[in-house]
């Protein structure tokens, strides 16, 4: 394709029309992951988290038509993000270094760099189709995420803030993208049918399933959790009890 062309001009917006509708996805990760952080570390993540998610998608753009190969890997990917989508809901009180729901810098790194991987197999395959071979413009595509990204992070992270029921939005977003992956793997082609010929109402059910599915799981973690949390808080007050008497 050549440059500047009228042809070049055209795969390029299709390319920022595919990163606006897609990175809405990565900017949501990104602000549930780093909501529990300090407020200082929170404009760090938000920035090394685009990032990772831009080198994870350049090695996964270079890759492109050895992922095509892989088979049942629409499917992995979303059920892992089916499972990232529940813990950053039923990890929103907890304070581990690892979970999904880290208060560190580099536990909220390691969930936003995971769900990205799993993440980015639309983004790539989308950006790649629509730049035909075209090296500079998956190389621009990738570039105008950036920005787009590192804001709309910013912004939905902003939101949780004020609203914290927009996490339930946001996981409802992730869940919807991962059961989209699932009923687009070629291997249930069979049973969702083909992009081109789909069982529409089988992929309704399905994506409306999987939204249903992680958000009742993760209501129902977070209403155990204070329960379960209440008895060791009284018997740490009791062993406390003797102390103050001495």
């Amino acid at each position: 394709m050549e440059f500047m062309s009228a042809p070049w001009w055209s795969a390029l917006l299709a390319i920022i029309l595919i990163d606006l509708v897609l990175a809405g996805d990565n900017a949501i990760v990104i602000a549930l992951a780093a909501r529990s952080l300090p407020k200082h570390l929170q404009k760090k993540a938000i920035v090394w988290g685009t990032v990772g998610a831009i080198v994870v998608r350049s090695v996964m753009t270079i890759g492109v038509v050895w992922l095509l190969k892989v088979p049942g890997l629409l499917l992995v990917g979303g059920l892992g993000l089916l499972w990232i989508a529940y813990k950053l809901i039923a990890d929103g009180g907890d304070h581990e270094e690892h979970g999904v729901g880290a208060t560190t810098f580099w536990g909220a790194m390691k969930t936003i760099i995971v769900a990205d991987a799993l993440m980015g197999v639309d983004n790539v395959l989308g950006v790649a189709g629509a730049a035909h071979g075209a090296f500079d413009l998956v190389v621009i595509g990738l570039l105008i995420s950036v920005p787009i990204v590192v804001f709309g992070s910013s912004m939905v992270l902003k939101l949780v803030d004020r609203f914290p029921a927009i996490m339930y939005i946001g996981a409802a977003v992730l869940a919807f993208t991962a059961a989209k992956m699932i009923v687009s793997e070629p291997w249930l082609s069979d049973v969702f049918g083909t992009k081109e010929n789909p069982a529409t109402m089988v992929r309704y059910a399905v994506e409306a399933g999987c939204i249903v599915l992680v958000l009742g799981l993760a209501w129902l973690a977070t209403r155990r959790k204070p329960q379960r949390e209440e008895p060791a808080q009284i018997a740490a007050a009791a062993a406390q009890e003797p102390s103050r008497e001495h």
